[in-house]
């Protein structure tokens, strides 16, 4: 498989056959914008927590869900019997909206085997597949993956990407938001976005809570590259629907990308950032 979606019958297929394949939840609990009712009731046979907002993280960063550093990833990923080799189907319970960060944060530590649940919990249910109450643990490994350092930007990165103009910074928060239109959610937090970035609202990749067809989304982001190999950097609110993004550039071909981690939550209260309105 060369896609990283996938359906709940092809997962069901290989939950049948009994294929050692890895599930992972990894729902949130902050709601993400224009994110439909989250469905608590159940989880997907033989799933386990992927819990980035406080587990898989950096416990020590003030900024919320960062990636935390390759030993400590190893650490958490070896309770979960994760390996490089692994086959692994992350999903979340509103749709397609935070199983993507996982799917980027495996893929950051070298993981080729990892896809996205289309859909999520309520495309498993609607299919008729059954749930359960309580997750599944696994026999814990001994993981060695490696984090590739392209995968996430800092802002120090981003800056240089912005003065000197060698990548596209593509921003998926509302447009108004972007254009500092409306308060910032969170307190502290500048209005506006990163100079000479483009917007790129994450809702537009989405419908009834799955991504588009390749077909809608080629056009969204052959608008902002037509070359398939030029630097693509993705920012949102605090790094998850930016991972949206990467998903659906991923999809269409797009292979150079990068995940802004802080996003507008560390540059819209550093003062020491520019901004555009």
């Amino acid at each position: 498989m060369t896609q990283p979606l996938v359906t709940p019958t092809w997962l069901k297929q290989q939950l049948d056959a009994n294929k050692d394949i890895i599930i992972l939840d990894a729902s949130i609990e902050f709601q993400i914008p224009l994110e439909p009712e989250k469905d608590k009731d159940g989880v997907i046979p033989k799933a386990q927590r992927f819990d980035y907002d406080t587990v898989f993280c950096d416990p020590d960063s003030s900024l919320p869900h960062m990636m935390p550093t390759e030993a400590r990833f190893n650490t958490l990923a070896s309770t979960l019997g994760i390996t490089q080799e692994s086959t692994i189907v992350v999903y979340d319970n509103s749709g397609t909206y935070a199983s993507p960060r996982a799917w980027w944060m495996l893929k950051a530590m070298g993981i080729s085997n990892v896809y996205v649940l289309s859909g999520g919990l309520p495309a498993w249910k609607a299919a008729g597949y059954e749930c359960i109450d309580h997750y599944t643990s696994h026999v814990p490994s001994s993981a060695s993956l490696l984090l590739d350092p392209h995968f996430f930007l800092s802002a120090e990165q981003v800056l240089s990407h912005s003065v000197k103009h060698n990548a596209h910074i593509v921003d998926a928060r509302s447009l108004a938001r972007f254009k500092g239109e409306v308060k910032e959610p969170r307190q502290g937090v500048r209005s506006g976005h990163i100079p000479h970035s483009v917007c790129l609202p994450f809702a537009e990749l989405i419908d009834s809570g799955t991504m588009k067809p390749f077909e809608d989304l080629a056009p969204l982001f052959s608008a902002i590259s037509a070359s398939k190999r030029e630097h693509l950097v993705f920012s949102c609110g605090s790094g998850v629907t930016a991972c949206i993004l990467a998903l659906g550039a991923y999809i269409c071909g797009y292979h150079n990308l990068s995940v802004y981690d802080g996003s507008w939550t560390e540059w819209g209260q550093r003062v020491d950032l520019p901004i555009e309105k």
